[in-house]
């Protein structure tokens, strides 16, 4: 039985006016005004109208959008910034009119966008709680029951009777995320979000998420991070200058992302003229090109238990002189997850430009499928690296032992557990 549409966005645009200076927004009105005045004059009109429309310049922030969510499922948006992303939520979400086409929305909508955007600075937390329900629909009684746990997740302690202005900024995230996502909404709507508070309370936050997507709530997600997209989204939609560049399947729609993000970075190191190709999962400069990868006496798959040996080898051409050349090897899980990965300095180039790497390690993993990104890439420093060629699927191994008996997760953690001998009466009596 297919499930009925959440979301239906069809041929939407939104349009908006840069004045060139404020004077020219109140000549703007003026024009505007005369415009009305002389419809009787058409050549005046005509006049009226070049005049108004050369005070101001037009800036396109969606051009033809469209696309259908159905209940219960999670859409993520990405793009750089400036792509129209947030343009796209506040239109859905009811806090832009779109200048074009039409948006359906079918049930409550939560909208985690500017968190804490809403409140009234005068009112304390439990006032402002009650304000945020009464504007989403919620009535009081119901309301009533939920503000235990909406306090007790902001875990904000007595400031939640304290007036916001003497909130910090994490503060009033943390409460206006607590509102929103305890409201059960049918649509829940996120720009960037998730990353509120502190670490525990981002964890906190993720956790939340998923609760609310196993009711069947419909997501509408945008985020930088890319693995989030991943893990939580069924499909993504890449927007680049407004327009959608693609729509589909998660990982599909990242790497078209990641492939342009690192092109323009290339394109920026090396020079705007220099060419980056892309074929499947392969990506980066001609310069450098990944000539082989096998796991030692087997193909590029090989099944193997739980702390088997793994042997491989990755031989590339690195035909250009790079200041910090270094290779990047990444242990991804069947969503593209980085469980972990391995830095490496390149040595000196060879006479030819071919080099081999050799990577030894332990399948100390749960069971599943693995594979392995392996980067070529400029990087002073892990966090400054420039990606000059990545194959996100030169190898794949999977471990068919089931491990849970010995841990949880995806990987072992050394983890040390004693039970301590029950104190005797008196112990207890003379503490």
């Amino acid at each position: 039985m297919s499930k009925a549409p959440a979301i239906v966005v069809q041929g939407l645009g939104k349009t908006y006016r840069v004045w060139h200076s404020p004077a020219h927004r109140l000549k703007g009105a003026l024009a505007t005004r005369a415009i009305r005045w002389t419809q009787r004059l058409p050549a005046i009109t005509k006049a009226c109208t070049r005049y108004h429309n050369r005070l101001f310049d037009e800036f396109t922030a969606l051009d033809d959008v469209a696309f259908e969510l159905k209940q219960g499922d999670a859409l993520g948006i990405i793009g750089p910034n400036g792509s129209g992303k947030s343009t796209l939520l506040q239109i859905i979400a009811g806090l832009l009119a779109p200048t074009q086409g039409s948006v359906r929305v079918m049930g409550r909508v939560s909208a985690l966008l500017e968190l804490g955007s809403g409140f009234n600075p005068e009112f304390t937390g439990r006032e402002n709680v009650y304000l945020n329900g009464a504007i989403l629909g919620i009535p009081r009684a119901r309301l009533d029951a939920l503000f235990p746990a909406i306090a007790a997740f902001a875990d904000i302690g007595e400031f939640i009777d304290r007036p916001i202005k003497l909130y910090s900024t994490g503060m009033v995230m943390r409460l206006a995320f607590a509102v929103q996502v305890h409201v059960e909404p049918d649509v829940l709507i996120v720009d960037e979000a998730l990353a509120v508070g502190d670490a525990a309370f981002q964890a906190k936050a993720m956790a939340k998420i998923e609760q609310i997507l196993e009711r069947g709530t419909t997501l509408l997600f945008v985020g930088h991070d890319l693995n989030a997209v991943r893990n939580f989204c069924d499909q993504a939609l890449y927007l680049h200058r407004g327009r959608i560049l693609a729509h589909g399947d998660p990982e599909e729609v990242t790497r078209q992302y990641m492939f342009d993000v690192q092109r323009t970075r290339v394109q920026g190191l090396l020079g705007a003229d220099t060419r980056v190709d892309a074929a499947d999962k392969d990506c980066g400069v001609r310069a450098v090109r990944f000539l082989d990868a096998r796991f030692a006496g087997a193909g590029r798959h090989v099944t193997v238990g739980f702390g088997a040996p793994l042997d491989m080898c990755f031989r590339f051409t690195l035909a250009t002189a790079i200041a910090h050349p270094r290779l990047f090897v990444d242990l991804l899980d069947l969503k593209g997850i980085q469980i972990t990965g391995r830095l490496v300095t390149i040595p000196t180039h060879p006479d030819d430009g071919t080099l081999t790497c050799r990577v030894r390690l332990a399948a100390r993993l749960q069971q599943g499928v693995y594979r392995l990104r392996v980067r070529v890439a400029n990087a002073h420093s892990p966090a400054a690296a420039v990606t000059l060629r990545r194959h996100d699927a030169l190898l794949s191994f999977e471990v068919v032992d089931d491990s849970r008996e010995r841990f949880l997760g995806l990987f072992e953690l050394p983890m040390q557990v004693d039970w301590q001998e029950p104190m005797m009466q008196a112990e207890i009596g003379a503490r």
